[in-house]
């Protein structure tokens, strides 16, 4: 792009369709994931908006993988660890605890609704506590509506990305 064009608002994304929240949650193997397992062995019920990321640790969740879910496409972002105390390496829940905070405030910077981010503590025995904070999730996400995360980042004045050229490229 040269200087002095400007940069265009992204298309409509046709929303005519009954709309559904996509909805993505990270999760830990050790707790949450098997939480989640458990709720669907008890065959717990909750909306199959949802889709999980199961990762090694809550800790290594990083805030890029957050933003990048909301970027392409995600309406809702769930992360869920193991409780204070019971973390497999120690202290990665420690890390979440320090970090989501600031990643809820810089989503919020962003104009991202606080009920599209929710960090919670679920152990592999709580099942039931993972469905009902899949269907809490998703009742607020669709309180709120669709994301449109480049329609936001484009009326904020902040190009979404896609039509950036890459570093050094220069025509």
């Amino acid at each position: 792009m040269s200087q002095g064009e400007s940069v265009q608002p992204p298309a409509e994304t046709g929303t005519s369709q009954a709309w559904e929240p996509r909805i993505i949650a990270f999760l830990c193997y050790w707790c949450s994931y098997t939480g989640a397992d458990n709720a669907g062995t008890a065959r717990l019920k909750y909306p199959a908006n949802v889709d999980i990321i199961r990762v090694m640790c809550s800790g290594r969740i990083d805030p890029d993988l957050i933003m990048t879910a909301f970027a392409r496409g995600a309406d809702g972002v769930m992360v869920c660890g193991c409780h204070i105390g019971d973390c497999h390496y120690i202290a990665g829940n420690h890390k979440t605890m320090a970090r989501m905070p600031l990643v809820s405030r810089v989503l919020q910077d962003f104009g991202i609704e606080p009920e599209r981010f929710v960090h919670e503590w679920v152990s592999a025995a709580e099942g039931d506590k993972f469905a009902k904070l899949v269907r809490q999730v998703t009742e607020q996400v669709c309180q709120v509506g669709p994301l449109d995360w480049p329609r936001r980042m484009y009326e904020r004045g902040v190009g979404h990305g896609q039509d950036l050229q890459p570093w050094g490229d220069r025509a």
